[in-house]
């Protein structure tokens, strides 16, 4: 058995902050010394093969209720474990679960990254640092817009319904669910990936963090 454990890193933020971006810098400056795997609460989404797909189209994604917390759970604790996972994949176009599944092997450094990973108590007490990346809801808009259409099967004529979602389900759910959490956070990241300092800080104290462990 090990005698150690991985180091979890939590990163939370709003749609569209900048969360993705991070943890992926933090990816490129650490990836060198340690082996590290990249984790997304999104693969996460509840499966919804029993719903209509008219059904699914309703379902409110920003809220906590549509995640499948217990199994992130159980499988982060498997992935500290050192025991290899059966990852999730969401198929964004089918609004559901894909057959598909990712075989992901354990890492010493685990970046979790989502919009609700600090708002699940069972989560953070696993965490060994806890990040919320803070952004300007016009700039987190802009962003959400873009990826919806260019990256999740969204049409460039659907702007509407992706406005519409934004201003009655994305914001409220940000403002009630996903802000609140920012009081568990030990490092506020302001602007996202654009934030070099920030991103220096943090990676400068995930190597003081591991130079610890080992």
């Amino acid at each position: 058995m090990q005698s150690k454990r991985p180091i979890i890193i939590g990163i939370a933020g709003g749609s569209g902050s900048g969360k993705t971006t991070i943890a992926h810098e933090i990816y490129d400056q650490l990836q060198q010394d340690d082996h590290i795997l990249i984790m997304t609460q999104d693969s996460y989404y509840k499966n919804n093969d029993d719903l209509s797909m008219s059904e699914r189209k309703k379902i409110n994604y920003d809220h906590p209720d549509a995640f499948d917390m217990p199994l992130l759970v159980e499988q982060l604790r498997q992935l500290m474990d050192y025991k290899a996972v059966e990852m999730p994949v969401y198929d964004f176009t089918a609004h559901t679960r894909s057959e598909k599944t990712i075989h992901t092997e354990p890492a010493d450094i685990i970046i979790l990254e989502g919009i609700l990973v600090l708002g699940e108590e069972n989560l953070r007490n696993l965490m060994s640092i806890k990040v919320f990346v803070d952004t300007d809801d016009d700039i987190r808009f802009i962003r959400r817009l873009e990826r919806d259409t260019q990256e999740r099967g969204r049409s460039v004529h659907s702007v509407h319904s992706v406005i519409d979602q934004y201003l009655k389900t994305v914001k409220p759910m940000y403002n009630q669910f996903i802000e609140p959490t920012k009081r568990y956070a030990d490092i506020i990241v302001p602007e996202g990936g654009e934030n070099d300092v920030a991103i220096d800080m943090l990676t400068t104290k995930i190597r003081s963090v591991l130079s610890n462990v080992k």
